[in-house]
């Protein structure tokens, strides 16, 4: 059963994707304001006793980073700076309350992946109107516009793909690099390993030597008790066989 604390994150995660689906002005604060409590809530979340299961974070996390990602693409200054941005926005794969038919980020991406073309088309088609100077025939700077915009579209997927080869390449790197340090650490763990054996041994050894030793002076005492002894007896007998001479 959810803990109180997932409810009202859930509640506040529902309430934030219906803000970021309506179209929001310049002064709209509330939903930078609630996605910055919905991360407070969430770190708390995770120290929870009653914490969710780890898949179920891992869906919190992705739907709090994208809208947190959909807050900063917002402010980009370019809309194809804007455009770019969402297309790296990854939304959730899961609807967060349960008369969703689809996810409502997915649903806001779509919305704000059109909305940023629109932005885009809207100020390629200012610009190229500026250019010219004169009036356009309707076909033909549709026509050049879309050209425009496929060219825009290819140059956005090219630095996308280079930035995922990028990343791709930055994850095998560090794959290599962890394969290289747990290697060492199994190495250095083995000479460890090796240096407690050869210890145990130097001190089974040492305990043998030691008692080698103490048998070996037991052995010396043993003998000078005898002899002393010996002495003894040998005197008493040559003081009765040879008394005294008056």
């Amino acid at each position: 059963m959810a803990s109180r604390l997932e409810i009202n994150f859930v509640r506040l995660l529902s309430r934030c994707e219906s803000i970021a689906s309506e179209k929001r002005g310049e002064a709209e604060w509330r939903l930078e304001k609630y996605v910055g409590a919905l991360e407070e809530m969430l770190v708390a979340l995770r120290k929870s006793i009653s914490k969710p299961t780890p898949e179920v974070l891992t869906e919190y996390t992705r739907k709090v980073d994208f809208l947190k990602g959909l807050l900063e693409a917002e402010k980009l200054s370019s809309p194809t700076e804007k455009a770019l941005a969402n297309q790296f926005l990854a939304p959730g794969r899961t609807p967060t309350i349960a008369n969703e038919r689809m996810a409502a980020t997915k649903t806001v991406h779509m919305q704000t992946k059109a909305r940023f073309t629109g932005e885009m088309r809207d100020e390629l088609l200012e610009m190229f109107g500026c250019l010219r100077g004169v009036p356009l025939d309707e076909r033909q700077s549709a026509t050049e516009l879309d050209a425009i915009l496929q060219h825009q579209h290819n140059l956005q997927e090219k630095i996308a793909e280079d930035m995922l080869n990028l990343a791709r390449n930055l994850k095998n790197n560090t794959l290599a690099a962890q394969s290289i340090i747990k290697q060492d650490n199994q190495t250095l763990g083995q000479s460890m390993h090796q240096a407690d054996l050869n210890f145990e041994k130097l001190k089974t050894e040492s305990e043998r030597l030691e008692q080698h030793a103490k048998k070996s002076v037991n052995w010396l005492l043993w003998l000078m008790l005898i002899l002393v002894s010996f002495t003894f007896i040998s005197m008493i007998l040559f003081i009765r066989l040879f008394p005294r001479l008056r």
